[in-house]
């Protein structure tokens, strides 16, 4: 039954609104289409196209070493968070992903900072990855097209397009576009062995730094400095939560989907690491528009592999389109956000979840600024690492008895080591780029805004994250 008017929560400083009995049927996703090869090709999805572009800005930070070590960290970092998530998306399989775990163990507040820190990162990402898709098209000299723009439009409008026809649909688009960018990667280490002089990974002249040297020509700040691009390489492979109600059987197919889709990241990032910069040479990588093709010879090869990682950005783009939208539709379902932004459409799609983010995204694609995007993308995933790290660990201890089909190797001792990476990361982004921190802090504040002015008066009591606090609150009374 629905809340009466303005009924408060169990959160001294919430309450709720009254719904029609038709309100969650108007806002009801398609279930049980997604197991989890479809989810591991997610993750993997997410994710190519930092394998591709992105990354090696981290070599003007901390020189190969440097990055080298940051990517060990926040490999680290990304496979202890990857077994906590597993846990939590399997004892709380909903939409919401980060929010809706942070709104379990820490309260409306903490679970609205989870998700608008996940929606700041989804939100933001395309458009970094458009902007890296617009200088691949040109350097391929597509359809003489010189301005980025109509390209950033293209990419939104098509792909959203896709989205709009259903999720099931959507995920095996998903599916075969990463395929063929694991493809394109692959063929293009097999031709970069021939290339590769391991004089060329410390090609770059040390500084003055304090612990320079021709392996960490930027001393040891500068592998602190490295994070926010190691991160590139696994970013938003933590979207797989996200696709929980609409998964088969996600107790089972949620944990495996996302350990699967780290496994074979950690792999690529490794070899990327070493082999694109082992052929092209770490001062040439480190400027490059598009590393892999620029660390090979001139031939064939390269034409193939700059085709190849077209669709390694469109891969990741269109995956996290998938992620902003679920992020966005369960923070209105609840009515965190406005409401009409969780309506789906007859195929179960959140229309406007895809387009208004969408829409923004495509605004700040014409910055032309792609790395600061990427720093402001990167800021807003370690925050919500930072919050979803602390609400395992919370209600590891708070709940103990919670049903967990899935239990992190380790328990609270592998995401406290996430905690503490994922809280340096945080700080390593000031650190590269306090313009994009700064911004990202700027959208977050808006975010924050509404919510204590406005939404947090109205939220949905009818909404899963929200009657799982309900829950929970009960039992513990009854305790």
């Amino acid at each position: 039954m629905p809340a009466e008017p303005h009924v408060r929560t169990t959160h001294p400083t919430t309450a709720t609104e009254a719904v029609d009995p038709g309100y969650l049927d108007r806002r009801r996703l398609r279930s049980g289409t997604a197991g989890w090869v479809l989810l591991a090709g997610l993750g993997v999805a997410a994710v190519i196209s930092g394998d591709y572009a992105g990354w090696n800005f981290g070599l003007a930070e901390g020189g190969f070493g440097g990055l080298l070590i940051a990517t060990v960290l926040m490999g680290v970092m990304y496979t202890a968070m990857v077994f906590g998530l597993a846990e939590l998306g399997a004892a709380l399989p909903t939409a919401g992903g980060g929010y809706t775990f942070a709104r379990r163990a820490l309260g409306p507040w903490g679970g609205y900072a989870a998700g608008v820190a996940v929606l700041i990162e989804y939100a933001i990402a395309p458009a970094a990855i458009a902007t890296f898709t617009g200088g691949y098209v040109e350097s391929l000299g597509l359809f003489g097209i010189t301005d980025g723009w109509w390209v950033y439009l293209a990419v939104y409008a098509l792909f959203i397009g896709i989205h709009l026809m259903g999720v099931g649909e959507a995920l095996k688009v998903v599916l075969a576009i990463a395929a063929v960018a694991v493809l394109g990667l692959v063929l293009f280490l097999l031709g970069a062995i021939g290339d590769f002089d391991a004089a060329n990974l410390t090609d770059i002249a040390p500084t003055d730094a304090v612990g320079a040297s021709e392996f960490l020509p930027f001393g040891l700040l500068g592998i602190w400095a490295a994070f926010p691009f190691a991160i590139w390489f696994f970013l938003a492979v933590e979207c797989v939560p996200l696709a929980a109600e609409e998964a088969k059987d996600p107790a089972r197919s949620m944990p495996r989907g996302i350990v699967a889709a780290m496994g074979v990241l950690a792999v690529l990032a490794v070899l990327m690491l070493v082999f694109t910069t082992g052929a092209g040479g770490a001062q040439v990588i480190s400027e490059s528009a598009n590393p892999p093709v620029d660390a090979l010879q001139e031939g064939g090869l390269r034409t193939v592999v700059n085709y190849m990682g077209l669709v390694g950005l469109v891969a990741s783009f269109f995956s996290i389109v998938y992620a902003y939208s679920r992020q966005t539709f369960a923070l209105s379902r609840a009515g965190y956000l406005p409401r009409a932004l969780s309506v789906t459409n007859g195929r179960k799609a959140p229309v406007l979840a895809l387009v208004v983010p969408g829409a923004i995204g495509f605004l700040l694609t014409l910055t032309g600024q792609g790395a600061v995007l990427l720093n402001m993308a990167v800021f807003g995933a370690t925050v919500s690492y930072v919050l979803m790290m602390t609400s395992h660990i919370v209600l590891r201890r708070r709940e103990p008895d919670l049903e967990r089909p899935y239990r992190t190797p380790g328990g609270t001792a592998t995401t406290g080591v996430a905690l503490v990476l994922a809280a340096l990361a945080v700080v390593a982004t000031f650190l590269v780029d306090p313009l994009a921190a700064v911004l990202t802090l700027g959208a977050y504040a808006l975010f924050l805004a509404y919510f204590a002015v406005y939404s947090r008066h109205h939220l949905v009591a009818a909404a899963p994250e929200e009657e799982f606090a309900a829950l929970a609150a009960a039992e513990e009374d009854l305790r």
